[in-house]
């Protein structure tokens, strides 16, 4: 088998293969061999060891660690031209699928239920760090049948997502992450892992998908319309971000704020789950 971790090994493999890294994929191969195993056996305990999906298979490092542990794998890539690299890499592995497909596109929830009928599913991937957030918040508003999301991201980026709602850290998308799942930082990832190196280290993060949010409210897409326009304008006032974001009068977002008992001049960050849920259902917009 081939080792992939061997930098003159990677080398020779792609240049057989004539392919050449794309950037606007954001294609950066890791060659760390401790690190694969790890998020693999992290995916194993949450998800349940059955059925897993990883969401760009680069040249098969962590599709080989996820097929050791799983009954199934699926695994989406969206270059063509690593289809043969990733025919040599796995060939000693038959509980593999690569589906050269952008998995953004992908109708997922027909795909869990033709892949891995009957099996627990998660999913485990080394995300590409320019559609880090739209790919997990995608996986998190389909309410796709999953447990668990153990995934590599820039480590700014691991930051924010596992940040405690109401920290200077958090932003909206730490408020929608929380309120689908738990998320929890695993361990930090040098630069010097990867092939190309990139200019910033990464992080491995887990999101428990939650079996109910833990607040309720009447309309999803509208209260992330208040949450992103909390976070608009973050040097200034609650009232002024969500007055400009949501185009709605000043006085009638204060009315709505001291209803819930704030101060006038509290800011977007100082709120809890629970306070933009209170704020969402005393504003009307």
């Amino acid at each position: 088998m081939l080792d992939l971790s061997d930098l003159a090994t990677v080398k020779r493999l792609l240049s057989k293969n004539d392919f050449k890294f794309s950037k606007s994929l954001g294609q950066n191969f890791l060659v760390n061999p401790s690190v694969c195993p790890r998020m693999a056996q992290a995916a194993f305990e949450s998800g349940g060891g059955e059925g897993v999906i990883e969401i760009g298979a680069g040249i098969g490092v962590l599709s080989r660690e996820l097929a050791k542990l799983f009954k199934k794998v699926v695994s989406f890539e969206v270059d063509k031209a690593l289809l043969p690299v990733l025919s040599e890499t796995l060939a000693d592995f038959k509980n593999i699928e690569i589906i050269n497909s952008d998995v953004m596109k992908a109708d997922l929830c027909s795909l869990i239920a033709e892949r891995f009928e009957d099996m627990d599913v998660c999913v485990c991937a080394n995300l590409p760090y320019y559609i880090t957030s739209p790919i997990i918040m995608h996986l998190l508003e389909s309410r796709l049948p999953l447990k668990s999301l153990t995934v590599m991201v820039q480590k700014e980026a691991a930051d924010r997502l596992c940040a405690e709602v109401g920290s200077r850290s958090a932003g909206a998308v730490t408020v929608a992450v929380n309120y689908y799942a738990s998320a929890k930082k695993l361990f930090g990832v040098s630069r010097h892992s990867f092939v190309p190196s990139p200019k910033v280290d990464s992080s491995v993060i887990q999101l428990a998908i939650r079996d109910e949010p833990p607040v309720f409210v009447d309309d999803e897409k509208k209260f992330f319309r208040l949450v992103r326009a909390a976070f608009c304008q973050r040097r200034k006032t609650a009232a002024n971000s969500i007055s400009a974001g949501l185009s709605l009068q000043k006085d009638k977002v204060e009315e709505a704020l001291e209803k819930v008992g704030f101060d006038l001049n509290i800011r977007a960050e100082k709120f809890s789950l629970d306070d933009f849920s209170a704020v969402y259902k005393n504003l009307e917009y």
